[in-house]
């Protein structure tokens, strides 16, 4: 038998199991549930990020500091240095949560956007003026002192975030069953510094007969998880299978992200634990493998940016494109008589109906047709005015005042009526989850294809994977797609 084989040893295991398992308790009155889940609580990440931030621009200011007499910029341009940073930083994902940071890690990044950052101002400014010329050993001590200076105070923040970990721990749910259960719950005990604390099994395949695989209580039902998830005030749920592998756990994801829960994936298979490994961009719970699943959910500066943004363009793109849907318009309208704008019920974020907007490509028999019937591509009834607006992707057009409304976003998955999303989300694992992020007029999806009659379990996949991954910059990519896409009118 080899060490990776061999069992724990049988002190560790006694450890283990001796710790006193979170009791959970039934609710006085079956309205205190209701009551407390009325109100969810959002996962507040903005202590974490403004340590690090903090961090990031004193020690962009110290090294300027140092290099300031030197340095003939006025104080104007160091303060947008300042500013710099952090934003680089954060499109770089130096924000997001982790379970085991590390600034050592994090060192060639910073050092890379330090060196991009000075060099950029540096060459702005010496072509504004000859006065403002910098030598390149001067910028090079820049770089080096601004990257040590980070990584640095980087360091400390997670020092003192783990000293308070260990002393503030918080309730977490591990879903799953099996042996890596068990072995996560190990690693949680033994491992303060990640300041989770196990209070429930959620395992929704297994009977409460058939008990827990460890020492925690074992929850079957979505009630058993909401009581537990109020009681004992979780604020973290670790996943050691793929939630959208089976419809009962993929349910799971938008119950707990609702009340507030940050949802981390981690998987036995891989050895996460080496530096290369992590230095990659990913994370690790004491050597599983571990990533974030709803990290870009839960940053409130990255999603405000996101609003601004399907504002900003949302309202060019409807300035720009009057004429081209005058001219839309008018074309339904003498092809097709009245009733230019269709007006459909679809599902949104978190399970929300509202009333998407499109020009009508076709008339239905009726409402019953409108709301169950699959649209295809070469519907008989399609005029040749439909056709074309349909594969030339003009009928969405007037989505853009449901993005302005705040009904959709630019990006995200594409919304559905409420009779397909009940149907699909009993057939199809995952599809639930697709609603934790605002729809959206095109996605991920639809840039690899999979738009009209194409395989609804494969858009899933690709919904959850943007918003498990989802970035700004990511939004930025989609876009730029589907304006290349447009050209090749490929609608359905």
């Amino acid at each position: 038998m080899t060490t990776e084989s061999a069992p724990a040893p049988r002190a560790a295991q006694a450890r283990a199991v001796q710790r006193p398992a979170a009791t959970i308790h039934p609710p006085r009155r079956a309205s205190d549930v209701e009551a407390a889940a009325l109100g969810p609580r959002s996962i507040d990440g903005r202590g974490p990020v403004l340590a690090l931030l903090a961090a990031d621009v004193l020690a962009v200011a110290l090294a300027a500091g140092l290099l300031l007499p030197r340095l003939p910029w006025p104080p104007v341009v160091l303060g947008l240095l300042a500013v710099l940073q952090p934003a680089a930083q954060a499109c770089r994902g130096l924000y997001r949560p982790s379970l085991s940071p590390s600034a050592l890690t994090e060192l060639p990044t910073v050092g890379a956007l330090a060196l991009v950052q000075w060099v950029a101002v540096a060459e702005a400014l010496s072509a504004y003026s000859g006065g403002y010329a910098t030598g390149w050993t001067t910028l090079a001590c820049a770089v080096v002192a601004q990257t040590a200076l980070c990584c640095g105070a980087r360091s400390l923040v997670y020092r003192f975030r783990r000293w308070t970990a260990v002393r503030r721990p918080q309730s977490v749910l591990v879903v799953g069953s099996g042996p890596l259960v068990q072995q996560v719950v190990h690693a949680l005990y033994e491992h303060a510094e990640y300041g989770m604390r196990p209070v429930g099994q959620v395992a929704p395949r297994r009977t409460p007969a058939q008990g827990a695989d460890g020492p925690l209580p074992v929850l079957v039902s979505r009630q058993d998880v909401t009581r537990a998830v109020i009681q004992n005030s979780v604020r973290h749920a670790v996943f050691t299978t793929e939630p959208n592998c089976d419809a009962e756990t993929g349910a799971l994801v938008p119950l707990l992200t609702e009340h507030g829960c940050r949802l981390w994936l981690v998987d036995g298979g891989a050895a996460a634990g080496s530096l290369a490994y992590r230095a990659a961009g990913h994370d690790h719970l004491w050597g599983f493998s571990a990533q974030p699943l709803n990290a870009g959910l839960h940053r409130p500066v990255a999603r405000a940016v996101k609003r601004v943004v399907d504002i900003v363009l949302a309202a060019v793109a409807l300035l720009a494109a009057a004429p081209v849907m005058t001219v839309c318009a008018l074309a339904v309208r003498f092809a097709d008589g009245p009733g230019v704008i269709f007006r459909q019920e679809r599902i949104g974020l978190d399970g929300r109906p509202f009333v998407l907007l499109k020009f009508r490509t076709i008339r239905p028999t009726d409402e019953h047709e409108s709301a169950t019937r699959w649209s295809v591509a070469r519907d008989r009834r399609m005029s040749l005015t439909g056709t074309v607006l349909r594969k030339s992707s003009l009928d969405e057009l007037p989505q853009l005042w449901n993005v302005l409304r705040g009904d959709m976003s630019l990006v995200g998955p594409r919304p559905e009526r409420p009779y397909f999303v009940a149907t699909f989300s009993r057939l199809h694992p995952g599809y639930q989850a697709r609603h934790r992020m605002p729809v959206g007029i095109t996605g991920l999806a639809q840039i690899n294809g999979l738009r009209g009659d194409t395989s609804i379990e494969e858009r899933a996949r690709f919904d959850n994977h943007y918003i498990d991954t989802w970035t700004p910059w990511q939004d930025v990519c989609i876009l730029a797609r589907t304006a290349v896409s447009l050209f090749r009118l490929g609608g359905s």
